[in-house]
């Protein structure tokens, strides 16, 4: 019989869907793949009450060094990574869930050398973004010239902060709610545009300012979200993907990217003192 790979201990910061949806998973499934809670947070504690475990349970998310984790997750709010992430990696590997929040650019470089200082690794799951690895390459090659994400969503799917108007009537059909480079776009929509996040990480030289996005609201897009990736390269070259991610109306998450979430989780076992999309 083959022997168990060695546990990692994982923290979950945050309970809502994608929290819960890591929580179950990891009980049901995370022994015969080396996973195991340590811990999870969320602001509001009692909504955990009789769906995690007391042990496991952290009150007051300050004390998270006591649980000893290996892999700390936050699935909850880009103020969470702001607030934490620089003291996180300080103890452990931090997959962060809201990527938005890299958006600022001081933050971003707090983490990133702060990766580097303890050996930790920064990680930015793909979630809902199609073909990350093949734009890093390109990136990482020099042969990246633009990249365009659109995001179309009924309107009951957005979160929207700012000016971004977010009235919306039945059957008005498609409305372009915003474009703009991604730093202007994630602190308006945080909880909505960590996929164009995600890109921005994985397109480095053109970062949060050259990446270009667009947020879309179609009273249409009752059954999926769909996201639309333009890559532009040298001599001619471009490519176009358009992903439809199933989801419910009112959900800001697809649920293709539940089960994304966990592949990424799968090999957050340490790449050593840097940023790593995964």
């Amino acid at each position: 019989m083959a022997a168990r790979p060695p546990s990692l201990r994982i923290g979950i910061v945050g309970f809502g869907h994608l929290g819960q949806y890591l929580v179950e998973r990891i009980i049901k499934d995370g022994g015969p793949v080396g996973l195991s809670l340590a811990f999870v947070w969320n602001r509001k504690p009692e909504k955990m009450k009789g769906l995690v475990p007391d042990e496991l349970v952290l009150g007051n998310l300050s004390s998270f060094a006591d649980r000893e984790c290996d892999v700390i997750v936050e699935v909850c709010h880009p103020q969470v990574v702001k607030e934490f992430g620089v003291h996180f990696l300080s103890h452990s590997h931090f997959m962060v869930g809201s990527p938005s929040a890299l958006a600022d650019h001081d933050l971003n470089a707090k983490l990133r050398q702060a990766a580097q200082l303890h050996g930790r690794t920064l990680y930015v799951p793909s979630g809902a973004l199609w073909g990350g690895q093949d734009i890093q390459r390109m990136n990482d090659s020099g042969v990246l010239q633009a990249l365009f994400i659109r995001m179309s969503k009924h309107p009951s799917c957005y979160r929207l902060t700012g000016d971004v108007p977010s009235e919306w009537a039945e059957g008005e059909g498609r409305r372009v709610l915003f474009r703009g480079s991604v730093s202007e776009l994630c602190p308006l929509a945080p909880n909505n545009v960590n996929t164009m996040a995600t890109a921005a990480v994985a397109a480095g030289k053109l970062g949060f300012d050259g990446v270009q996005g667009e947020i879309v609201s179609d009273t249409a897009l009752s059954d999926y979200h769909v996201v639309e990736v333009q890559v532009t390269g040298p001599n001619g070259f471009s490519a176009h993907t358009v992903r439809r991610n199933p989801t419910q109306l009112g959900a800001v998450t697809g649920s293709a990217t539940y089960n994304s979430f966990w592949n990424s989780l799968l090999v957050c076992k340490g790449h050593g003192g840097r940023v790593y999309l995964c």
